[in-house]
């Protein structure tokens, strides 16, 4: 046997007899070989094998715990997977389901609920206010599917009148016979979290011993913080403030929590329907779906409502396409949500500390500690140390709490039923003018970069400016940043830079290069989806819109304030009035939308969201498109815009090896800097760039799409048949593919030791529940 010197030759020795041994110790709640439900087959659409799989794990899944998530890539199905679930694990009862999505999805998921489910019928919630538009929909409306149109029709109720339903037998038998069967409610994301307007509760005595003191009404008493010091009218002006009183009841003085805030009746009356679910209709609901479910990570009322949902409903789904940004406390918001006590038992509390802590055990950390040089040779040197977290995560997070809470399921899983898929960078020269303009600019934000290190003020606007101005070479205006001056004690503005301006009316390379680029895929039949970034101050949009149409090309722009939910429709509008070109900012159709009629995307300008990207990226190569996709990033050669599509790149080819796909290139020479402004500062002021060329790392990223999406598929879909066993392989064992995948590349192991994260942490008592907002009962 050759020697063994390094892990990869361990892992290539016995990659067959290591995955031997995982499917061993840890094999799927459904596999290949298991039956699936006959109630599949009764679904009004007939999933893939690779659904199907997905569909019974769920289902598995609830039958041992209430939370489960559905990660799947765009364009697999999410929606009729979830869907698909719910109907198998019901076995034919009838049952409840509140699906929360984002806005503009609220008629797509009733369409698909639709043509998916037998005899469902569907409710939208509009909202829950009293008083508003007499010609906008309120409350709780019954909806059917008319000529492929969602039309309100039907009963027409409200959260009240479900509360009433569920306090009271006879009402709760009358709904059962007006609604015997299935019963999806839909509510926009927006919608669901938009609740009251508040005011401060507070009394100011005008005599007495508490004469000009903020007073709580509950106990007639100042509020005292920690320093023993009374808060003043003024303070509680901030923000909103409560604290824990005693209250007399029975005998006995009960502690008690004291909201001082409350409703405010002057203004628009109306209750968040996800509190109002959460208060008074507790186990209404069978099923809870929560789509996006990654959008909702966040310390913001929609991830509060998200925790609402998963502590008031029976069962809870979350549904998302990419499950990690980058970095391991992504998911931190979102495990506690759906599944507090694991992560109670585990140590962690709510808040920064917990966060910290679930970074410390699943992150990855880097120490960085600079000692100064010693002012003389008695002296002891200083260092400092700062701690930094780096993109990746742990192995064990994902065994410890996602192999027993996810299905995964991928693109290449449904890859024989989708047309081949192109990336596909385009670098173009400057022209002379612009070239001696942009250097002239990037030279004076280098010399303000030296003279103001880590002044963010610079770093933002220098990434902004040298992004822009390439595809905006006027109306720049002087850029300012501010820095703190001692002398006066406060942030003063200072001149960074004075670009210079261009001519407007003329096609720089970069316009040329794309009008050349969409003519020739209009000749081929291909209408084209452009996005870029910069729509408002430096409007690119615009200034692409018109140099298209000059061209005689049909071009329409999406803007912001088309609503979310008339998107699908604004499209389907331009493809009837024969719309050749549709230009619009990537995070406007980041998510649901099926660009079906625009199989060839052209960024642009890409931007630096790394999420954003990704799903935009992937809107045409869905179920059901027939042309090839083509996905084509065009940039200036030797600009931020090239510096900026190569950090994103090798961003991408880590969030490859994060969802368990191993990339062969690029990936061990990614950049130190997790921070994408620092990393392109550095390179600026260094001139020593950041690594391989932009072209070599979307290349290698193609190359690993080609690996993952082959030509000849590895799976081979048998007709259609009741049995799963009629997904067949030609490629090697399921152990093989690890063998195949270290060969690929090395193999990036994140996190720390096991024996290191045994460790357990008190968790502090949970402040008691606040009372009910309102009076009712």
């Amino acid at each position: 046997m050759a020697e063994l010197s390094t892990i990869y030759d361990y892992m290539r020795s016995f990659s067959h007899l290591l995955g031997e041994r995982i499917l061993e110790e840890y094999p799927a709640l459904h596999q290949f070989a298991d039956p699936i439900s006959p109630r599949i087959t009764r679904l009004l659409r007939r999933p893939f094998p690779a659904q199907n799989l997905a569909m019974m794990g769920v289902v598995k899944r609830w039958q041992r715990a209430r939370t489960a998530l559905i990660v799947a890539e765009c364009g697999t199905g999410k929606t009729l997977m979830a869907l698909g679930a719910m109907h198998v694990h019901s076995e034919g009862r009838p049952y409840t389901a509140l699906a929360m999505v984002p806005p503009h999805l609220v008629e797509k998921w009733a369409r698909e609920a639709f043509l998916t489910v037998p005899g469902l019928r569907v409710f939208l919630i509009d909202d829950m206010r009293n008083g508003g538009d007499a010609n906008a929909p309120h409350g709780v409306n019954e909806v059917r599917l008319i000529k492929g149109r969602i039309i309100r029709q039907g009963i027409a109720t409200s959260l009240c009148d479900l509360r009433f339903a569920k306090l009271h037998t006879t009402a709760r038998k009358r709904w059962n016979a007006l609604c015997p069967g299935p019963a999806l409610f839909i509510v926009g994301r927006e919608r669901a979290k938009l609740g009251y307007f508040w005011r401060h509760a507070f009394v100011v005595p005008q005599s007495g011993s508490y004469f000009g003191c903020a007073v709580n009404p509950d106990s007639g008493r100042p509020v005292i913080v920690d320093d023993n010091r009374r808060l003043t009218a003024e303070e509680f002006l901030e923000a909103k403030i409560g604290e824990v009183v005693d209250k007399c009841g029975d005998g006995a003085r009960v502690p008690i929590h004291s909201a001082l805030w409350q409703a405010d009746r002057n203004k628009i009356q109306r209750m968040a329907p996800i509190e109002f679910i959460g208060r008074y209709l507790p186990g209404w609901f069978d099923y809870a779906i929560c789509d996006e479910i990654h959008q909702l990570a966040g310390d913001t009322a929609q991830g509060n409502a998200l925790g609402t949902l998963a502590s008031c409903t029976n069962r809870i789904l979350g549904l998302t396409g990419t499950l990690l940004g980058g970095y391991a406390d992504d998911l931190f918001n979102t495990l506690f949500r759906l599944e507090a006590a694991k992560m109670k038992e585990r140590g962690y509390e709510w808040g920064a500390s917990g966060r910290t802590a679930f970074i410390q055990d699943y992150g990855v950390l880097e120490t960085v500690t600079k000692v100064a040089p010693a002012d003389n040779a008695c002296s002891k040197a200083r260092s400092t140390t700062s701690v930094h977290r780096k993109p990746g995560a742990s192995p064990l997070l994902f065994g410890e709490f996602l192999m027993q809470l996810c299905a995964f399921v991928f693109l290449e899983d449904i890859s024989s039923e989708l047309p081949p898929y192109e990336e596909l960078l385009l670098g173009v020269p400057m022209d002379g003018e612009m070239r001696e303009a942009y250097e002239e600019l990037e030279e004076e934000i280098r010399e303000a970069l030296r003279k103001n290190r880590r002044n963010r003020s610079v770093l933002s606007t220098m990434l902004n400016a040298l992004l822009v101005y390439p595809d905006h070479p006027f109306g720049i205006g002087t850029l300012y940043g501010t820095r703190f001056d001692p002398e006066v004690r406060r942030k003063v503005k200072f001149v960074i830079a004075e670009p210079r301006d261009l001519h407007q009316d003329c096609q720089y390379s970069k316009e040329r290069t794309l009008v050349d680029r969409i003519k020739q895929e209009l000749t081929e039949g291909r209408r084209c989806q452009v996005f870029a970034v910069y729509t408002r101050k430096h409007d690119v949009t615009a200034r692409l819109e018109r140099i298209l149409n000059a061209e005689g090309i049909h071009t329409a722009v999406l803007r912001a304030n088309v609503d979310t939910s008339k998107r699908e429709a604004w499209y389907a509008r331009q493809v009837k009035q024969g719309v050749q070109v549709v230009i619009a900012h990537p995070k406007l159709v980041e998510t649901g939308l099926d660009l079906l009629e625009f199989p060839t995307i052209i960024f642009y300008e890409s931007g630096y969201s790394l999420h954003t990207l990704r799903q935009a990226s992937r809107r045409s190569w869905r179920i059901g498109q027939k042309w090839p996709v083509r996905v084509i990033f065009l940039c200036y050669e030797g600009t931020m815009q090239t510096a900026c599509l190569r950090l994103m790149g090798k961003k991408l080819l880590v969030a490859l090896t994060m969802e368990g796909k191993f990339a062969g290139e690029g990936l061990q020479s990614i950049d130190q800097d997790d921070d994408m402004l620092a990393a392109m500062a550095r390179e600026l002021v260094e001139k020593n760039g950041i690594g391989e060329t932009a072209d070599a790392v979307w290349k290698s990223l193609n190359l690993e799409h080609q690996k993952l999406f082959p030509p000849t598929s590895h799976l081979v879909w048998q007709p259609i048949s009741d049995d799963p066993r009629s997904l067949t392989e030609d490629s090697p064992s399921s152990a093989g593919l690890i063998e195949a995948a270290i060969d690929a590349g090395q193999v990036l192991i994140f996190g720390r030791r096991p024996e290191t994260l045994n460790g357990r942490r008190r968790v502090r008592e949970v402040a008691p529940e606040q009372g009910s907002l309102f009076g009712w009962n």
